[in-house]
């Protein structure tokens, strides 16, 4: 029933109990090892993993075709689930997570919930899981513990993303890096909720292990075209979302070079920093940003000084250097949606040396046709080697095209290197 004070269906203490709560999968590794410790917290939690054109055609039944690509496929995954025969809509519940900020994605919650009325299943919970406080639900509460544990799978899924990507183009045994991953997610979902292996000493000893357990899966010596890929923060990282680019990538024989998660909590956490100096936010608020921001920034330093000193992958670049690598570009206070963090990540690509980088945007995210094709022309001011190709993401948009100019980015990156490799090969003497 609504809540007739707050205008929504709560989910209570009771519903804890009883009901499944159904995540949308934004990235694999980072969700499912976050629903795991969910669910050793209590929460029975699910990730959704459905894909394919159905997904898609029944969000565009239940919201209006222009609204945000994102929505259509979240709002999609979660109705298409419901009408699959799979769950009871009287013990279901689902979570969106949310930023609180200028970008529509602060509004699916609402369209979610309109859609859930249409579809005759107005009586499912949706919870909004945002450090925001946009709202509350008495059957779900971050605690410390909680947030800290998530923390911690954020760090884990950055990490074994970035070596995913930097072994599965070149393993000698197809999905062995893959596999690796997912042993090591279902067991650092235990230990950090199992007690006694959770602390973070424990998780600087993880990435040692981590580290060497995917240094030892054989790969070949070659090179490969690396690409970098950038955008509005679903489509950049969901397969639903992108058609799979990372792995269209790989069986082109590319790599891909992702920025973590990480570093968009770390952008949110800088922009109420920044809120002090622009718009005179209070003072207490800013100390616990402050205090915020340190932690995560030395978190991150953690991680990055384990792979650097382990010397076999590439770690990520500190968001520090980010910060610093953007000044001058673009305006700090611009940060709707991804905002100048999405500058910044493709000022980053081309600094550690990535030249070919996908702009991965909704058809009808302004943010990001600011913030990515709107920035093209100065970044390659900058970097005129670096070639940034932007890919739009619609209901509407035919996956050949989009595979078509991703090959032909990939046919040019090739065209150059060789073209490199012979002037190289030119300067040597006889």
């Amino acid at each position: 029933m609504i809540d007739q004070e707050k205008g929504y269906v709560v989910f209570t203490e009771e519903m804890k109990k009883t009901h499944t709560i159904l995540a949308p999968n934004m990235l694999p590794m980072h969700f499912k090892m976050i629903c795991k410790v969910m669910g050793r917290s209590g929460y029975n939690m699910e990730l959704l993993e459905t894909s394919g054109p159905r997904i898609a055609e029944t969000g565009l039944k239940y919201v209006h075709n222009d609204t945000c690509y994102p929505a259509i496929l979240v709002i999609g995954q979660f109705i298409d689930a419901l009408q699959s025969g799979k769950y009871d809509p009287d013990k279901v519940a689902l979570i969106l997570f949310q930023t609180g900020g200028g970008c529509r994605a602060s509004n699916y919650i609402h369209l979610l919930r309109k859609a859930l009325e249409k579809a005759g299943m107005a009586q499912v919970p949706v919870i909004s899981l945002s450090l925001a406080g946009l709202e509350t639900h008495p059957g779900f509460r971050l605690t410390l513990p909680l947030l800290m544990k998530m923390m911690y799978g954020v760090l884990y899924g950055d990490l074994l993303m970035t070596l995913v990507n930097q072994c599965k183009p070149y393993e000698l045994e197809k999905g062995a890096a893959q596999a690796l991953a997912e042993r090591w997610t279902d067991r650092l979902a235990e230990e950090m909720t199992t007690g006694g292996k959770s602390g973070y000493r424990h998780v600087k000893a993880n990435y040692r292990q981590i580290l060497d357990d995917f240094a030892h899966i054989p790969m070949e010596k070659s090179d490969k075209v690396k690409v970098g890929i950038v955008g509005e923060i679903f489509v950049k990282y969901s397969p639903l979302g992108n058609n799979n680019l990372e792995q269209f990538l790989v069986d082109e024989g590319a790599e891909a070079v992702v920025p973590g998660l990480l570093d968009f909590c770390l952008y949110c956490v800088y922009n109420n920093l920044l809120d002090r100096k622009l718009y005179g936010m209070q003072k207490q608020a800013q100390l616990a940003y402050r205090i915020a921001y340190r932690y995560l920034v030395d978190k991150e330093r953690d991680m990055i000084e384990a792979i650097r000193d382990h010397g076999r992958f590439e770690p990520p670049t500190l968001f520090t250097h980010t910060v610093g690598l953007v000044q001058g570009t673009i305006s700090m206070g611009v940060k709707m949606g991804e905002g100048w963090l999405l500058t910044a990540e493709m000022l980053e690509l081309a600094d550690k040396g990535v030249g070919n980088i996908v702009c991965t945007q909704p058809f009808g995210c302004l943010p990001n046709h600011i913030c990515g094709k709107g920035m093209m022309k100065p970044i390659k001011e900058r970097n005129p080697d670096v070639n940034i190709v932007a890919i739009d993401y619609d209901a509407g948009a035919t996956r050949v095209n989009q595979e078509n100019r991703l090959k032909l980015m990939l046919a040019n990156a090739r065209q150059r290197g060789d073209a490199a490799a012979a002037r190289r090969e030119e300067d040597i003497p006889a």
